[in-house]
């Protein structure tokens, strides 16, 4: 039997369906933030639905609602996703209340910005609009920092999990690193147009790279879900090995096809 290392978080690694751990105080906390931010951007779905409005745009009830939908739904997953990486139990936990926070920070400010009628990205009309555009900024950096450690400790000692799950983390947080690369070269564009005085250029600057940036962000749910799912069923462990890599082999393909369109449009 394999077992985990000195000061691990992960859960049972031999058993496919093991008992649900208690949830620690950093997790309870970010699972409760994903479930708040989720509501938000639902609320926000139906802001739109009553009071209507552009659904595209720089200035739309779309953002707080995709982005509340999108952050909360993240937090959730990286929660749990992360049970897996032997990693100490004290080291995840700051990593994850840091996250909770910088996805509140994030959340928060776009939604702000929604209900005051400006764009939440790239303003720098005025002291306070800039300051929030900075803030945000600054925010995706922090989160580029979090994944980019969280997917180091992916690949540095080999996950735990049934069969299919440690391939599903390490190739969740390979593709999460694309989506965290197409965002900061949305943010690093849109910051040169705008400070070159091309405000909106920097507004359609990000058109290109927002579906790949979408398709790439939510791979590690996806994957580990589907290999939770698998170690439910009494498939054999050699078909659950294959549903992995179509999952994995169709993911990428996702990925690439995206990313060829962004190049072509970009």
């Amino acid at each position: 039997m394999e077992t985990p290392g000195p000061g691990t978080t992960h859960r049972a690694l031999s058993d496919p369906c093991p008992a649900e751990p208690r949830l620690t105080p950093a997790e309870r906390l970010c699972h409760t933030t994903g479930a708040v931010l989720v509501v938000s951007g639902l609320v926000h779905l139906v802001v739109f639905a009553v009071d209507g409005g552009p659904w595209d745009g720089p200035v739309s009830w779309r953002k707080p609602f995709t982005f509340g939908l999108s952050f909360g739904l993240t937090l959730t997953a990286l929660t749990w996703v992360t049970s897996y990486l032997r990693v100490g139990a004290r080291l995840r936990s700051a990593l994850l209340v840091v996250f909770a926070a910088d996805c509140v920070l994030e959340v928060g400010g776009i939604t702000l910005q929604a209900w005051r009628g400006v764009p939440s990205h790239l303003d720098m009309e005025t002291p306070f609009d800039t300051a929030v555009s900075l803030s945000l900024a600054v925010g995706g950096g922090v989160l580029v920092v979090l994944l980019t450690v969280f997917a180091l400790l992916a690949f540095r000692r080999r996950p735990g999990g049934g069969t299919g799950m440690p391939l599903a983390v390490r190739a969740g947080f390979a593709v999460l690193l694309v989506g965290l690369a197409s965002g900061a070269a949305m943010i690093a564009r849109g910051v040169a147009l705008t400070r070159s005085g091309h405000q909106e250029a920097a507004y359609r600057s990000t058109a290109a790279l927002k579906p790949l940036h979408g398709v790439s962000l939510h791979a590690v749910l996806v994957l580990p879900a589907l290999a939770w799912l698998m170690s439910r069923t009494g498939w054999r462990e050699r078909t659950k090995e294959r549903v992995m890599y179509g999952a994995v082999a169709a993911c990428t393909a996702a990925v690439l096809v995206a990313g060829a369109r962004a190049a072509v449009t970009y």
